[in-house]
């Protein structure tokens, strides 16, 4: 495990201790640690306590057939109504569930949960009439309006997993994750707003179906009123379908085991990877986490900064706060659309108490400067928190002091699509946070890190993050392939899940993350794999060859950096291919996967056995001494890119 750029966090000497009156009333206290480590399962039994079981569990934890898990075994349960209907009968149906801010200047809605309920109710009656059945597939690729969350509760309220899929991907990357899952039914919008100008997203959909014939029915939402092309028969609009609907519904309980939905995430062998998520324990993980990682009170306005096609909107927008009945901030725009001071002014319009976004958005915040957020009141604010990619102190810092007043405690969490729900982070009523570090696992997590055989490390010791035991939120296999779920997560280690995650331990035993250790990128909070993007590449009709790395960036934590080798038939590619093939990246995959730079070299290294030393790269792309080439089939590899490197440092708008 690489120890470079450690040294500078190893002397972290600021701490801050919770404020005095956050620590008098948290809802976790220090006594959880000790209370979960005497009986686990114990522990996560009671955590349980806080959903609706419409059967109760008879066991809260089945691991006689490692790595496949059954938690609240025998436990029956229905997620919609836990995040919603409950919440209306208890006498809070006028509670907001969402204060909804459109991109368009004005475009706001209050949604209650008696709303939320009747809709959620329409929506289920439409996608029974549309033949959905509990156990099929539902595929969601909308952009971040309410609807979205309807859409997804209405699938769980009769059994059928979704598959949201991000709205920023392409047709090509709808098709693999249709195919894959053998989705029947999409649901869609005509478009979305981006950055001030409507942007299409039915016809990616009709693009993608040519290669799907399986989908029967697209439900499509009107959002911003633009030209569709219709295929009758098969089109739908959300409005005609789900508004003449019954807002009657009776939720049917289904397993503890039940599958909830499917998210794909980038794997190192090009083919995304489908994370299959269950109810019962997916429902526990994420409401006990919102509630104890982020101290929610009754009277907290939460703000998620996310979208819901990434697992941070799944979890911490849809699933934790609905569970726990929380009032929510959901935006559709960009941090600088209309203008860069939006954030702050929604945070003083909402009185928003409890911000949660990703370093990526805080060292842009920090690169636009102070005066932005010093025009708002941010004194609602109680509670920060950090997701993705690791806080740099610098970010931490600028975040406590300019964001949150000096007075608000951060909570820099780690977890991942696979875990579902948090599992490293602050309590923000006992941990005195250091900037930078996620610091110790919480209650009921099993977190270690361990050397190259597995063995834990002491403290100042780098390594590997490891879980040693499962927990209710973890994914249950990788959909359709028990064999890739295995190899992927429990091979490394043995009994131990690998996380993909490099990690050290300071002298104080706590934890701080260093990236990924395989060859999948974290760019602005988003998992992408190299693999996925050389393909793209390779796509193109000039390239011959492509190998890409992350490399560091300021805004971005990891930045896409490509090496090309084109085509003989290209000749020297001409002036525009760095370009051309930035915009048949973003074509094929998406825009947040856009190299930030694409390096033409007349050849790769490459170690005997063809594969590419992909280090070696990573050094030229962080502008660092080139390693130990011996390796190498040929040595010379690495003088010839240098002295032949085409560069464009050329950074996207996306």
């Amino acid at each position: 495990m690489s120890e470079q750029g450690l040294s500078n966090l190893m002397h972290e000497e600021r701490h801050f201790d919770p404020p005095e009156e956050l620590a008098r009333n948290a809802n976790v206290t220090a006594e959880a640690y000790a209370e979960a480590d005497k009986d686990r399962l114990s522990f996560w039994g009671r955590q349980a306590e806080r959903i609706t079981w419409a059967e109760p569990f008879t066991e809260v934890l089945d691991w006689s057939n490692p790595p496949f898990a059954k938690w609240f075994v025998g436990g029956k349960l229905n997620a919609s109504y836990n995040c919603v209907d409950r919440h209306v009968e208890a006498g809070n149906g006028e509670r907001v569930a969402f204060h909804w801010v459109g991109e368009p200047e004005g475009d706001t809605r209050d949604v209650t949960y008696a709303a939320l309920k009747d809709e959620v109710c329409q929506a289920a009656n439409a996608l029974t009439e549309l033949g959905v059945e509990a156990g099929d597939r539902v595929a969601i690729y909308m952009p971040m309006i309410p609807e979205t969350v309807v859409a997804m509760l209405a699938c769980a309220r009769i059994g059928a997993p979704h598959i949201v899929v991000f709205g920023g991907f392409s047709s090509q990357a709808l098709v693999d994750r249709i195919q894959d899952c053998d989705a029947r039914v999409v649901i869609t919008a005509d478009g979305g707003y981006r950055r001030g100008s409507a942007a299409g997203l039915k016809p990616a959909v009709d693009e993608a179906l040519e290669h799907c014939p399986g989908v029967r029915s697209v439900l499509v939402v009107k959002r911003t009123g633009q030209d569709v092309g219709w295929t009758e028969g098969r089109d739908v609009w959300w409005e005609d379908m789900v508004g003449k609907q019954s807002t009657e519904h009776a939720p049917q309980a289904f397993d503890a085991e039940h599958p909830l939905y499917v998210m794909y995430t980038s794997g190192t062998t090009g083919k995304p990877k489908g994370i299959l998520h269950t109810t019962g324990g997916y429902l526990v993980g994420t409401s006990y986490t919102h509630w104890a990682v982020f101290d929610l009170k009754d009277d907290d306005v939460f703000w998620t900064a996310a979208d819901i096609g990434w697992v941070t909107g799944h979890s911490y927008i849809v699933y934790g706060p609905l569970a726990n009945g929380a009032t929510s901030v959901m935006f559709e725009g960009t941090p600088d659309t209309p203008h860069k001071g939006i954030w702050w002014e929604l945070i003083e319009k909402y009185k928003v108490t409890i911000l949660y976004c990703a370093p990526t958005a805080i060292r842009t915040f920090m690169k636009w400067g102070k005066e932005f957020p010093e025009k708002a009141d941010l004194s609602s604010l109680r509670l920060l928190g950090s997701v993705g990619e690791s806080i740099n102190p610098e970010a931490y810092m600028w975040y406590r002091e300019v964001i949150g007043g000096s007075r608000c405690p951060i909570v820099d969490t780690w977890w991942q699509t696979e875990t579902g729900q948090i599992m490293v982070s602050p309590l923000p009523g006992v941990t005195s946070g250091k900037p930078g570090s996620a610091m110790k696992a919480l209650p009921g997590i099993s977190a270690k890190v361990v050397d190259d055989v597995g063995t834990p490390v002491g403290n100042g010791e780098g390594g590997y993050l490891v879980l040693t035991e499962p927990w209710p939120a973890m994914l249950r296999t990788i959909y359709g392939d028990d064999e890739r779920f295995k190899d992927t997560y429990w091979s490394r280690f043995e009994n131990m899940y690998f996380a993909g995650d490099g990690a050290k331990l300071d002298e104080d035993g706590d934890i701080w993350l260093l990236g990924r250790v395989d060859d999948v990128m974290n760019v602005s909070g988003h998992r992408l794999s190299t693999t996925e993007i050389e393909s793209a590449l390779v796509s193109h009709p000039k390239v011959a060859e492509a190998a890409v790395v992350g490399a560091k960036d300021e805004d971005t934590g990891q930045a896409v950096c490509a090496f090309v080798i084109l085509r003989d038939s290209a000749g020297d590619g001409g002036k525009d291919i760095v370009e051309e093939l930035r915009a048949h990246v973003a074509k094929e995959i998406g825009k947040i996967a856009r190299p930030r730079q694409i390096m033409v070299v007349p050849e790769l290294p490459k170690t005997r056995s063809g594969k590419i030393m992909r280090r070696l790269l990573k050094d030229v792309a962080e502008h660092r001494e080139v390693g130990d080439v011996t390796t190498l089939a040929d040595s010379t590899v690495m003088n010839l890119i240098s002295d032949n490197l085409k560069e464009d440092s050329s950074a996207g708008d996306d």
